[in-house]
């Protein structure tokens, strides 16, 4: 069957957007061709978990506002992203049929920049896991392969936007959920500086200041002007950061200078690295050095398992506020039947944990950000692995028998020192194929992902860039340079199983 508008994939969000401002094409007809895509592709990924197209349709129709982004079809992560008549679950059956009835800052901004809203994507229950397998919504899968995750926690959006369904996407990144999908489905993205994008009006900050919303794009040049669009402190936030100089999207393109760039392979929260994974590393890494930028291995001095333990402290702290929030949202008590066995868990560690540990934790947090803070003083970047593994199978990291056996023993004889001991555990399993992400969450600093790699399967494997705190116009730069040197727009999925 013909689609709509068969040049539709080949642009980015700015691209069709300058076809709307001649004249070429109309928004109602890009949300036609966004709607085609999802109903054709969708079955298969299961990325999009909520449509919206009549309203879709109606919002195209009438005058939109004058903005970057006029016309141009998006969705939104469903977490967050709060939109006034609509659902946004978070994955969890306590929230199925709540419709809002105010709006995020971010998504009034989304539309203030001229997007028009299809859909909500597949994330897993609260944005815990590094894959998007809610037992609520069923698996997402990459469309480089869908015998293969997306990643998480905004697996639906990586999805969706790898596959052309839209060429931008809502995401939340509280420990790499923007990241790492966009690693795993070769995509650009960027987790800003914390406080660079508003979180309200229904938050001050996030799992402790952890989370930070944006994008998912297939090029750098939208991610940049996405951040024009929606940065900036909203009104009653709590702190923020130094606006930019100039707009981010005149960062693209602009000269990077030579930049002091250190590159390691080490699974910061991990232990091992794949070889897919580091080779990706090596040749990003000999790729600016190509491009002229002085280029050494190093890394910082950290406390590995320290941070571990208060990055899952504040995480549960995170999800006990959440699950309480559910059930005020619900109009009544959240029960463990309403949630996932590891939601649950983390919720009842949290109920053991004390204000002093929990204190303690965001000391640690606060206290490594201040000790990493000199070495980006001596360098511009830092070059990781994105994901310390290629895209996992799907099901790959579902719970074991003996791991089910456990939680249910957890749920009965909830024991503050069998508790502990299962988040020492769950800290080294969920880690495994992920640990590269969240300390720079827990610093604050901003970090992107960017698709330059493949590996032999054809699976994508990002490289991930770290800049010092407010200074992502450094990695916008450098990544648009990249960009350029290794092309990735034209590189699609078509034709993978």
């Amino acid at each position: 069957m013909a689609l709509p508008m068969p040049e539709y994939e080949r642009y980015d969000a700015l691209g069709l957007a300058e076809l709307v401002a001649r004249g070429e094409v109309s928004p109602r007809e890009l949300v036609e061709a966004a709607i085609a895509r999802i109903e054709r592709d969708n079955p298969r990924l299961n990325a999009v978990v909520h449509t919206q197209f009549d309203r879709a349709h109606a919002e195209a129709a009438r005058e939109l506002p004058e903005g970057p982004f006029r016309g141009v079809p998006m969705l939104l992560k469903d977490l967050l992203a709060e939109d006034v008549g609509e659902p946004s679950t978070q994955s969890t059956r306590l929230l199925v049929g709540h419709l809002h009835e105010r709006e995020a800052e971010m998504v009034r901004r989304f539309r203030r920049a001229g997007l028009v809203v299809l859909g909500r994507t597949n994330t897993p229950e609260f944005g815990i896991y590094g894959v998007t397998e809610p037992a609520l919504r069923g698996p997402a899968r990459n469309p480089w392969d869908t015998d293969h995750t997306p990643g998480g926690s905004s697996g639906g959006s990586g999805a969706a936007v790898a596959a052309g369904m839209v060429p931008v996407a809502h995401g939340g990144d509280g420990g790499g959920s923007i990241r790492i999908p966009a690693a795993h489905c070769g995509l650009v993205g960027l987790k800003p500086t914390r406080a660079r994008n508003p979180a309200g009006p229904f938050s001050g900050e996030r799992w402790g200041g952890l989370v930070c919303e944006h994008v998912l794009t297939r090029s750098v040049r939208d991610t940049a002007a996405m951040l024009d669009a929606v940065s900036g402190p909203d009104l009653g936030a709590p702190y923020h950061v130094l606006p930019p100089d100039r707009p981010f999207a005149e960062e693209v393109g602009a000269p990077t200078g030579r930049l002091r760039i250190a590159w390691t392979t080490r699974a910061l929260f991990g232990k091992e690295t794949h070889p897919d994974n580091v080779a990706a590393v090596h040749d990003a890494a000999a790729l600016a050095e190509e491009l002229g930028h002085e280029v050494e291995e190093a890394l910082f001095d950290y406390d590995q398992a320290a941070l571990v333990r208060a990055y899952f402290v504040i995480i549960s702290a995170g999800v006990n506020q959440g699950v309480r929030a559910a059930g005020e949202v619900a109009g009544r008590t959240p029960r463990p039947a309403d949630f996932e066995p590891p939601t649950w868990m983390l919720k009842r560690i949290a109920d053991k944990l004390t204000a002093g540990e929990h204190a303690h934790a965001r000391h640690t947090i606060q206290a490594a950000g201040r000790a990493i803070a000199p070495f980006f003083e001596r360098y511009d970047v830092l070059l990781t692995p994105t994901t310390a593994r290629p895209p996992a199978r799907v099901g790959e990291f579902a719970l074991s028998g003996k791991e089910k056996l456990l939680l249910n023993v957890l749920r009965a004889l909830p024991a503050r020192r069998l508790l502990l001991k299962a988040l020492d555990d769950l800290a080294d399993n969920a880690l495994a194929a992920t640990p590269n992400t969240m300390l720079f969450n827990m610093t604050g600093q901003p970090a992107i992902s960017l698709p330059l790699s493949w590996n032999s399967a054809g699976l994508p494997i990002g490289t991930q860039w770290v800049g010092r705190f407010g200074d992502e116009a450094t990695l916008l730069r450098l990544a648009a340079q990249l960009e350029v040197a290794r092309p990735w727009l034209e590189r699609r999925p078509e034709g993978r199983s």
